[in-house]
């Protein structure tokens, strides 16, 4: 674990102190083509500036947005949506309407391939999922944005709620709705998908079955921050493209491998027990759904 957790913060390594990453510190800018200048996670009055956290020695991207530099996740995503040579551009933030005009969430980025009338004759959905934080990252991004230059190298590790990348969160409250519901919908109308991942975040899900990319319909774009050393900063590289069939893909990752049934009933014997003896202690608030829920996290 390194002795704090911020490995970017306004797209610069926290001991960059060079002119340009001063620059968006003082300013709270954006260098991954987010829809305006300045950064604008969490607060835009206030932004969360984190781009990625330490992972080990790793590195993971917790800001979505972090994954758009140099725009590489569209150019990847349409050369798995389009043919060779296809006019296209990319639109983000598009709306998805269910058949009963509900909102079904926001598509990060829709590639449409054009004619030379500039009619749309196809299109395809990006998503991106970057990784949840468990504990707290605000305190230790306030402590370090107080004075930069001094706080560079300084020691988060005994500090309480100290952040964590939180792969099963992303899993199962972001990434798994996404692919029922906007997923469920592109599917429906035969559209391919692209999903732009971090390779560790990646790592955690199930094993997906892969098919031939001509008969794919989800590409898993996945993508890995590399230090770059002449320039010091880290950039973003694709490690794999992984093809799988929309609904395959799907039962795997929303369908958990079952535990012991034994453990279980040995934990519904014993909590039968305490209530018979009437030894449940007021305090004491667990349930049977805390028994699915009490390896979740909460985020930022």
């Amino acid at each position: 674990m390194s002795i704090q957790p911020m490995a970017e913060v306004f797209g610069f390594r926290i001991d960059d102190m060079s002119e340009e990453a001063e620059r968006h510190r003082q300013h709270r800018l954006c260098p991954f083509n987010n829809r305006v200048p300045s950064c604008t996670k969490d607060k835009a009055s206030d932004p969360l500036g984190v781009c990625s956290v330490f992972d080990g020695l790793d590195v993971t991207v917790t800001c979505p947005v972090r994954f758009r530099q140099d725009w590489r996740i569209a150019t990847d995503a349409a050369a798995f949506f389009f043919p060779a040579k296809t006019h296209w551009t990319s639109l983000t933030e598009i709306r998805l309407l269910d058949k009963y005009g509900k909102s079904a969430g926001n598509i990060d980025v829709v590639l449409v391939a054009y004619d030379e009338a500039g009619e749309v004759v196809d299109f395809g959905a990006l998503e991106v999922q970057a990784v949840y934080i468990s504990g707290n990252i605000r305190r230790p991004f306030a402590e370090y944005m107080s004075d930069p230059k001094s706080r560079a190298q300084f020691d988060w590790t005994n500090k309480r709620d100290y952040p964590r990348a939180d792969y099963l969160s992303s899993s199962r409250k972001r990434l798994a709705p996404q692919l029922i519901y906007k997923g469920g919908i592109l599917n429906a109308w035969e559209r391919k998908m692209a999903v732009a991942v971090d390779r560790r975040f990646f790592a955690t899900l199930p094993v997906l079955p892969q098919v031939p990319a001509e008969q794919a319909d989800v590409a898993w774009l996945v993508y890995d921050l590399q230090l770059n050393q002449v320039s010091h900063r880290y950039e973003l590289v694709l490690q794999e493209r992984v093809y799988t069939q929309f609904t395959p893909a799907l039962e795997r990752i929303t369908n958990a491998e079952p535990g012991s049934e034994a453990d279980f009933r040995q934990l519904l014997q014993k909590k039968l027990k305490e209530k018979q003896l009437g030894l449940e202690l007021p305090s004491d608030k667990s349930s049977l759904l805390d028994v699915f829920l009490s390896d979740e996290s909460t985020g930022e």
